[in-house]
């Protein structure tokens, strides 16, 4: 290995943990209002998923069932 070379693989740590603090010092807490908005979309999503799982559950499957002759 060239000089050259050892310096490059030396550099790469010191890059990733410059990066990293400094996407650290960028980020911040929420505020409450942020954070309100983040949980009712997270609280939507999963009532989204919800009605659509118990609706293959209890309209899909059955139906399925009955066409394909539930073996």
């Amino acid at each position: 290995m060239s000089s050259n070379q050892m310096q490059e693989i030396m550099e790469m740590p010191r890059e990733f943990v410059k990066d990293g603090t400094q996407f650290i010092n960028r980020c911040t807490k929420p505020d409450k209002r942020e954070f309100l908005k983040i949980s009712q979309a997270v609280g939507v999503g999963f009532l989204v998923m919800g009605v659509i799982g118990y609706v293959v559950k209890l309209i899909h499957i059955p139906v399925n069932n009955i066409l394909v002759g539930g073996a």
